[in-house]
């Protein structure tokens, strides 16, 4: 039994090996595209007057929630500034904002397909279990295998690390609306598309704003590890500190991560309490009364 050993790290290099030899255009493909969206909202955030970002961020704040995160806002960013982290941050916000957005446009999707068949669900979360307890830094080795040191590899791991909770939340948020209240739009005649487009989805926004919160959260948190193969921001400050125990420069890096996910918890969590979800329930069954009414007195004339 000692001398027993199944080879999976063999296995997968080999696998590796393949893809890299046979879809090399693919991973070239995928290098251009995240390329070309990191460096036009990095060039954007960072070509930006500090204060003119500052006052956009703290305006969305006020708006979402309240004046005190206005001000709350305007005195975190505008320390950030005068840590001379600023470009870091920037730089960092556009890595986790990119995967962010990549993850939900793949999360929602697939956690709508996970609600509505149970087979799809079976399959997808043992998937999930796997993306969840891998450890971050493991991600890293493939990634920096098919796209080479630089942001490419550290965006890439970041979206795969912080996927699954925008699955686990749209597929709960959706299992959670009331069959009655479903039941109710069917019986005015709605299809399943309608349905899921004016009962599930928005009603269970709450929830889905919720997984989309916690995405953002480990997207932040990856993208500080990114920092270890090349990604330039916050991240990479802190391995620069860690390298070369400069204790300075790791709390600044530091308190800079600290503020962005701060803020952007915030906006997420007011994005998620929102009040008129179901407004649009109601419009989809009075629209749909209106028809059948207008069609039964058609037929009677």
């Amino acid at each position: 039994m000692e001398n027993i050993r199944i080879p999976v790290g063999t296995w997968v290099d080999s696998a590796f090996d393949w893809l890299k030899d046979n879809v090399a255009w693919f991973f070239d493909a995928v290098t251009w595209l995240f390329s070309l969206l990191i460096d036009i909202l990095t060039n954007v955030l960072v070509d930006l007057h500090p204060l003119v970002i500052i006052l956009i961020l703290a305006l969305l704040g006020w708006v979402l929630r309240s004046w005190q995160m206005a001000l709350g806002t305007v005195i975190t960013l505008f320390f950030i500034m005068t840590m001379d982290q600023w470009v870091a941050s920037m730089q960092t916000l556009a890595l986790v904002l990119i995967a962010a957005i990549i993850a939900v446009i793949v999360a929602i999707p697939v956690g709508i397909l996970a609600a509505r068949n149970d087979t799809a669900s079976t399959i997808i979360k043992p998937v999930l279990d796997f993306m969840q307890t891998m450890p971050a830094f493991v991600y890293l080795i493939p990634a920096v295998t098919f796209f080479s040191i630089g942001v490419v590899p550290g965006l890439v791991a970041t979206v795969i690390f912080a996927l699954p909770p925008g699955v686990r939340f749209t597929e709960l948020g959706i299992r959670g609306v009331d069959s009655e209240t479903v039941e109710a739009g069917q019986s005015f005649g709605a299809t399943p598309g309608q349905i899921l487009r004016g009962v599930q989805l928005p009603l269970a926004t709450p929830t889905i704003m919720a997984g989309i919160n916690q995405v953002i959260m480990l997207a932040l948190a990856m993208a500080v590890i990114a920092g270890m193969v090349g990604a330039d921001g916050l991240g990479k400050n802190v391995v620069e500190a860690i390298a070369t125990q400069n204790l300075p420069l790791g709390v600044e890096a530091g308190l800079g991560v600290v503020i962005i996910a701060v803020y952007l918890d915030r906006v997420t969590a007011a994005l998620g309490n929102a009040k008129d979800y179901p407004a649009s329930l109601v419009a989809v069954m009075r629209r749909r009364s209106a028809k059948n009414k207008a069609a039964a007195a058609t037929a009677k004339a």
